[in-house]
């Protein structure tokens, strides 16, 4: 640890670990019951080493603070009190980011929990198709004229895109025709949609022959 003191006398660019405490009484130009004063009111207790006493970096610090402040005309008690509150200020700062955060902190209950799980995972998840829809979209492709390509047909229908190959070059299902027109720009077969000749929307023709003619004659009365 390095200190540079701007103060008259003291030492410059030392590296300092351990200071004996003989050597203090000269560095602040004062009696050695003073110094023995201002170690008593800063609460520092020198480490012995053998029978010599040495202070610490930072005991060193806050020896030439007080001094400084003394020689700018301060008192003791001034000097200490300021040193309080540097100190409750450096504890508030390093509380600052968990106690004192201006962002409030989100607890959630396991209910609430599963419920934000929940609600992700159905954006997730493609919306489930009704038993109905695909007969939907695929009238809907008849009445547009759209061409389907073989992987939307077999989706549509619930079938691989081989069983589709497989059905040649027309087949029906679910009342619609799908016939082979060409090819699609991703190289898929591309089919057309159309309606099942049969309709059933028409009723069923009037039977004109009575009920004694379509019996045989042999079980006629």
């Amino acid at each position: 640890m390095f200190f540079v003191l701007d103060c008259p006398g003291y030492y410059s660019d030392m590296e300092i670990d351990l200071i004996p405490l003989s050597q203090l009484p000269s560095r602040y130009n004062i009696a050695r019951s003073n110094l023995y004063t201002r170690l008593k009111d800063l609460n520092i207790q020198p480490t012995k080493q053998g029978r010599k006493a040495f202070v610490t970096a930072a005991q060193l610090q806050l020896l030439d603070g007080l001094h400084h402040h003394l020689q700018q005309g301060g008192i003791t008690s001034d000097f200490l009190q300021q040193q309080s509150s540097l100190t409750k200020d450096s504890s508030a700062e390093a509380l600052t980011p968990i106690s004192m955060s201006s962002q409030p902190l989100v607890l959630l209950q396991p209910t609430a929990l599963v419920g934000a799980i929940e609600a992700v995972v159905k954006r997730l998840l493609p919306p489930t198709r009704t038993t109905l829809s695909y007969l939907r979209e695929l009238e809907e492709a008849y009445q547009q004229g759209w061409l389907l390509s073989t992987s939307e047909i077999a989706g549509l229908l619930g079938l691989t895109p081989a069983t589709i190959s497989r059905y040649g070059e027309q087949f029906e299902d679910a009342g619609f025709v799908f016939t082979r027109v060409g090819i699609r720009k991703g190289g898929e077969i591309a089919w057309s949609v159309d309606k099942s000749q049969a309709n059933w929307n028409q009723p069923p023709s009037k039977i004109e022959v009575g009920v004694k003619e379509a019996f045989s004659d042999t079980f006629a009365p």
